[in-house]
């Protein structure tokens, strides 16, 4: 189960699909495709976080007319245990409000997914893991958006980047620097019941620099002509 978005702003939608605000159209629609393919549920995912895919695509593609789906109410609504990504990765104390104005401190397990259910408080809290600072979790797996020099995602080469649970060094290979998606096995949630442990997902977007020489662009034309 995912957590319904009445009204996704535009930075939400953003976070699902992994983009940025200089997205360009290309750059959303091909966001869209993969993160679309991640969480069908015939490829794994979960119809919930499939629908937040599209509501997200929709909300970028056409922000002046977009009218979220009503939120069909419940009879009894499970209350909410909102959690971050570090704290779905790693577990540690959450402290939770209920309605009725009680506040208790619960300590969770690692490897909670979103629709995960938690007794506390005498009463079954439903997980739901929100996106923060350009991290969100789909499904089993964690994704990050990465700012990288231009000239990495031409060539590949080594990075550093800062996730949820530490640093990590990660290579990118050629056919990743020409995806801009580098996927990192055994780094996503952990292994909990029958999920298997997920992987880190990182895009890659280029940061800006400055603009190729006259001379650059005249010598890469001047390959891609040789190898044709």
């Amino acid at each position: 189960m995912t957590r319904p978005m009445p009204e996704m702003s535009m930075r939400d939608a953003r976070e699902v699909l992994g983009v940025t605000a200089a997205a360009t159209p290309a750059e959303v629609r091909a966001a869209f495709r993969e993160a679309a393919r991640r969480a069908h549920p015939d490829t794994g995912g979960d119809a919930g976080a499939f629908r937040q895919v599209v509501d997200a695509y929709q909300r970028l593609q056409h922000p002046e007319r977009y009218v979220a789906p009503p939120v069909r109410p419940r009879a009894a609504p499970d209350p909410d245990l909102e959690i971050t990504p570090k704290l779905a990765l790693e577990g540690g104390d959450v402290d939770h409000h209920f309605p009725d104005g009680r506040a208790i401190r619960i300590t969770l397990p690692p490897g909670l997914r979103s629709g995960d259910k938690v007794a506390a408080g005498g009463a079954e809290l439903c997980v739901y893991i929100r996106a923060e600072d350009g991290v969100l979790v789909r499904g089993d797996d964690v994704w990050m958006t990465v700012t990288v020099p231009a000239a990495t995602l031409k060539k590949g080469g080594r990075i550093s980047l800062d996730t949820p649970i530490g640093p990590r060094s990660v290579w990118i290979d050629a056919r990743a620097a020409e995806r801009g998606l580098v996927r990192v096995e055994g780094e996503g949630l952990p292994a909990r019941g029958r999920r298997a442990r997920g992987c880190l997902f990182v895009r890659l977007t280029a940061a800006p620099g400055v603009a190729d020489s006259a001379a650059m662009a005249l010598l890469r034309r001047f390959a891609a002509a040789w190898a044709a």
